[in-house]
């Protein structure tokens, strides 16, 4: 039996886990206007380690990741973090304009990954349903 309280730890938890996602956002984007030196550095390294937990954490959701899962977000997000790769190789300068083209190609391989391995999934279930 479900306490009944579930519901009520289930939302401050969600409400946590968003509030770390969005915190991190902000704390390695704008920590350069608030921060400098090492303390920018720290800050915004600390950021992204906070975000990319809290964001591979609220991806595993059953309803977030049944979204992410779909053809047309798998799509965009391919299409669109290659675009944003390409750009970013050719407008910014030496190491951080390959740095972010690296990591903005590896999520579109990742969408494509994902792409192709929904496309089996279907082709096996047709094969399937008609054998």
């Amino acid at each position: 039996m479900k306490s009944p309280l579930a519901p009520l730890k289930s939302f401050v938890a969600n409400l946590l886990l968003w509030s770390f996602f969005v915190g991190g956002l902000a704390a390695s984007s704008a920590s350069g206007a608030v921060l400098d030196g090492t303390a920018k550095d720290v800050a915004t390294y600390a950021g992204i380690a906070v975000s990319l937990v809290a964001g591979s954490r609220i991806a595993k959701k059953p309803r977030i990741n049944a979204f992410l899962s779909t053809p047309s977000v798998l799509w965009f997000l391919f299409l669109f973090n290659g675009g944003v790769a390409v750009v970013c190789y050719f407008t910014m300068d030496g190491a951080k304009g390959i740095m972010a083209a690296v990591g903005m190609g590896l999520v579109s391989l990742g969408a494509a990954g994902g792409l192709v391995a929904n496309r089996r999934k279907r082709a096996a279930a047709v094969e399937q349903h008609w054998a």
